[in-house]
């Protein structure tokens, strides 16, 4: 095989990767040569494409508070608030200590 049909070997395969691919993304040619996307038929109606871009604003949403309880966990301020938090709740449990005692 020489070094030209090896070339136009190569050249055909590449024409028809790049056509396939264009084919894959929608384009089409009209009978002037001009490529434009060929128009979709997702068969969706609008209410269905709102009901989905509500659901995905919803999703995102419930992804932003878990990214928020995952972080703040971890901080030293959420550890600060935690440690207060049961030093309270140990005080509050002397007093009750204290009013039993005394009822005896």
């Amino acid at each position: 095989m020489s070094g030209w049909a090896i070339v136009a070997l190569v050249a055909v395969i590449v024409w028809g990767v790049v056509e396939y691919a264009k084919a894959r993304a929608g384009i089409v040619t009209d009978e002037y040569g001009n490529e434009k996307l060929a128009p979709r038929d997702d068969s969706r109606t609008i209410d269905a494409l709102e009901a989905a871009t509500a659901e995905i604003a919803n999703l995102r949403e419930r992804v932003e508070v878990l990214e928020r309880i995952a972080t703040d966990a971890n901080t030293g301020d959420a550890r600060e608030r935690a440690r207060i938090a049961a030093e309270i709740e140990a005080l509050r449990a002397v007093p009750a200590a204290i009013k039993e005692e005394q009822a005896q």
